[in-house]
């Protein structure tokens, strides 16, 4: 959540006086998520080697809200084999998720960069919430077995993201570190460009935060 990437966005929307609320925490209503809700995240959680009763979160947390619409910022350890699991779930093919292709596609192409920063026994094993979902994790970079159980509680908990803020009435939208933007004639990442961008660069992430939500 919050990390350089985000605090760097916080600042570019001040600069351009955009009306957003930093880190909101939506609250959950439980009787929102109905028997076909709990039906698609009993699935995912066992398709990821979830055991017993599937865990589900009291509230979300965002980076920013802008009216109803949410933005999160997905760093590189929510792109693994863990996350493309929980794509083939109905939710994903009965409700429209703009991002989901994106997403997959991510998922297939940047593991890699997802086990860089994700070997950590930390990331790796997760909270202990994890272990008790999913079981011991393996050792770090060893997918057998339970493998990455910290991943596959992300993964499972980016799922209740998705559908939760669809049933509370938010759009939500994921920002990735992977995504491109032309400056200076090419394309850079924008985990680059939010390094260090120069006034020039601000003005232009500042116009692609807007046209994300304005369509």
């Amino acid at each position: 959540m919050d990390n350089l990437m985000t605090r760097q966005l916080d600042l570019i929307l001040r600069e351009g006086k955009v009306a957003f609320e930093r880190n909101f925490e939506l609250e959950l209503e439980p009787k929102y998520l109905d028997r076909k809700g709990q039906g698609w995240l009993s699935e995912i959680y066992e398709d990821l080697g979830g055991v017993g009763r599937f865990p589900l979160l009291e509230k979300l947390k965002f980076d920013f809200k802008i009216n109803r619409n949410l933005f999160v910022y997905d760093d590189e350890t929510h792109f693994n084999r863990y996350r493309l699991i929980s794509f083939r779930s109905e939710l994903y093919s009965e409700l429209n998720f703009p991002f989901l292709e994106t997403q997959k596609r991510l998922c297939r192409s940047y593991e890699k960069e997802c086990l860089k920063v994700g070997m950590q026994q930390r990331v790796w094993s997760g909270v202990p919430l994890a272990r008790h979902c999913f079981g011991e994790a393996t050792e770090p970079g060893d997918f057998s077995a339970n493998g990455a159980v910290g991943w596959k509680l992300t993964a499972y908990n980016d799922s209740q993201f998705d559908i939760q803020t669809r049933i509370h009435g938010y759009k939500l939208f994921r920002i990735t570190p992977f995504e491109t933007l032309m400056t200076g004639g090419s394309l850079k990442r924008l985990d680059q460009l939010l390094v260090n961008p120069k006034e020039e660069q601000r003005a232009m992430l500042l116009n692609w935060f807007i046209r994300k939500y304005k369509g």
